[in-house]
């Protein structure tokens, strides 16, 4: 993010005191509308849910509503700052919700990072909301709190740093590989990174026939047996490095279709891309300041560039998926967000470019329609 974008974005925020508001939806002119609004004619509302609690999905605001929570721990490229700092994160992704998708979204930041309080807190306040958006939240407790969440809540959770980032990145990839003529099945994938994005990547591209699959952390190539994994890391073992090949970043990138970086800055070097195979795609995610620039990519032969950023062509925006698939899953009454869905979001997102170009993979958040056609694809 320049230095110009700052500053604009800290006096938009300074004027307007945030970006989100709430509104009612009828107006109260009068003692009449007050008597309908609230009491004594609300009583009859409240009477009639408590005879018939599905009813509170039509008789009130919960089913266009998602609530955005955070305890600010992995906020942005910016790390652990707390909840009062990542509410303008929240409020933002509220505003893309409304404006995209018709979604009501509340920002919810809590002052704890303890997964249980988390999920007692979430779980407390589920009952206003027809989903609930996890955000912002580090490895490996997000693991935990959302599949806590997802077990005890009969509406759809769904961490977005986790499945969003997937969802999109596998869009990329769809198009990607028509750009450079190849099969998902055939592709040698090489990641570096294990946290929150990088299992749910590993995860999706496995569920949609990826074959060869490895992940990289800070000590190399991960496999099962090594010592030192957390349980995530140990599931993802399961179902990666079948061979158990062991080596650095570097080794494993010798010879690889595609290299996704979840990681950080500049992890990517010249010499590693240089490496990759004929024909190859680097997903390179870290923000703002991706593992390469695709300048220096491009430079050393790699055919297909993506990153987290705007300002650079094919952005990985989570943005791209989220406020239509809670749209679909609102309108559809879906309980649980599976692979299923993610995949046929995926596969939407990467249909709105019928012809796929080196220099345009992903759409843009801004192409009419999409996010209806990911709603759809639900």
């Amino acid at each position: 993010m320049s230095h110009n974008y700052g500053e604009r974005a800290i006096e938009l925020h300074r004027t307007h005191r945030g970006k989100i508001e709430m509104r009612a939806k009828v107006a109260i002119p009068d003692r009449e509308a007050l008597a309908l609004v609230y009491t004594p004619g609300v009583g009859a509302v409240s009477s009639r849910i408590a005879e018939h609690p599905e009813e509170a999905d039509v008789l009130t605001w919960r089913k266009n509503t998602v609530a955005v929570v955070s305890d600010g721990s992995a906020v942005l490229g910016l790390g652990n700052i707390g909840p009062a700092a990542a509410l303008p994160v929240m409020e933002g992704k509220c505003a893309i919700f409304k404006q995209f998708a018709g979604i009501d979204a509340v920002p919810i930041v809590l002052d704890t990072q303890d997964p249980d309080a988390v999920i007692a807190t979430v779980q407390a306040i589920a009952p206003s909301f027809g989903a609930i958006q996890l955000e912002d939240i580090s490895a490996p407790r997000c693991f935990q709190i959302e599949r806590t969440l997802q077990e005890r809540l009969s509406i759809p959770v769904m961490h977005d740093d986790q499945h969003g980032t997937a969802i999109v990145m596998l869009a990329g990839l769809l198009n990607a590989t028509k750009v450079v003529g190849k099969e998902l099945a055939s592709l040698r994938v090489v990641m570096s990174g294990a946290g929150a994005a990088g299992v749910a990547i590993a995860k999706l591209l496995h569920a949609v026939g990826v074959k060869e699959i490895i992940a990289c952390d800070r000590q190399g190539a991960i496999f099962t047996g090594r010592d030192g994994l957390n349980e995530e890391k140990r599931v993802l073992a399961s179902f990666t490095n079948p061979e158990k090949r062991t080596g650095t970043l570097a080794e494993m990138a010798r010879g690889a279709d595609v290299l996704i970086g979840v990681s950080g800055p500049g992890i990517f070097t010249k010499e590693i891309v240089s490496t990759l195979a004929s024909g190859s795609m680097v997903f390179a995610l870290a923000n703002p300041i991706p593992e390469i620039t695709p300048e220096e990519a491009k430079a050393a032969g790699v055919a297909v560039v993506a990153t987290g950023r705007s300002d650079y062509p094919n952005q990985v925006n989570n943005a791209l998926c989220y406020p239509g698939l809670f749209r679909g899953m609102l309108d559809k009454g879906v309980r649980q967000v599976d692979d299923a869905i993610k995949i046929r979001a995926a596969k939407a997102i990467a249909g709105f470019i019928p012809a796929p170009t080196a220099e345009r993979i992903i759409p843009t958040l801004f192409d009419e329609g999409l996010h209806e056609a990911v709603a759809n694809a639900v």
